[in-house]
């Protein structure tokens, strides 16, 4: 099993255990950081965040759901941990419900010579995300997202 099916296998069994808690699950990485691998899950709580002891729990449930599944091949380092204030934003549901923030976008290909982008999210609709880029109007295609992350504002 590869990388990207094992964290996207984990993403699928674990979004409904973390829906249970009443929390949401932003993300899960499977990567290799050093010599050893790293299971990382972030989840959220709105409004308020996550507390330690949401992380504490949704990691015993999830190591009894891995080991039972024998989902990760290898040894591996389980954190569960909040995404931060410049959290990920991953789908439309992210974009939508940080609409007028700050974030900053990275794409896997140069959009008109250029790959980082940054601006407020004025809208997103049919996959595209509408960004006011320093009064420039930008269109940027989800499936050209690399990387997107909330701008931490003061």
């Amino acid at each position: 099993m590869s990388k990207g099916s094992i964290a996207q296998t984990v993403l699928e069994l674990v979004a409904p255990l973390v829906a249970e808690e009443g929390l949401e699950l932003v993300d899960v990485e499977y990567r290799k950081t050093g010599r050893e691998w790293t299971l990382r899950i972030l989840i959220d709580r709105t409004p308020g965040g996550v507390t330690v002891d949401d992380c504490q729990s949704i990691s015993r449930k999830v190591e009894d759901l891995i080991e039972v599944e024998n989902l990760v091949p290898s040894q591996y380092v389980l954190e569960v941990s909040s995404p931060g204030l410049d959290r990920p934003l991953k789908n439309e549901r992210d974009f939508l419900r940080f609409m007028n923030k700050r974030i900053t976008v990275k794409t896997y290909s140069s959009i008109e010579n250029r790959k980082v982008f940054e601006g407020r999210i004025t809208g997103f609709q049919n996959q595209t995300l509408y960004l006011d880029d320093a009064g420039t109007e930008r269109e940027i295609p989800l499936k050209d997202i690399a990387q997107a992350r909330l701008i931490i504002e003061f």
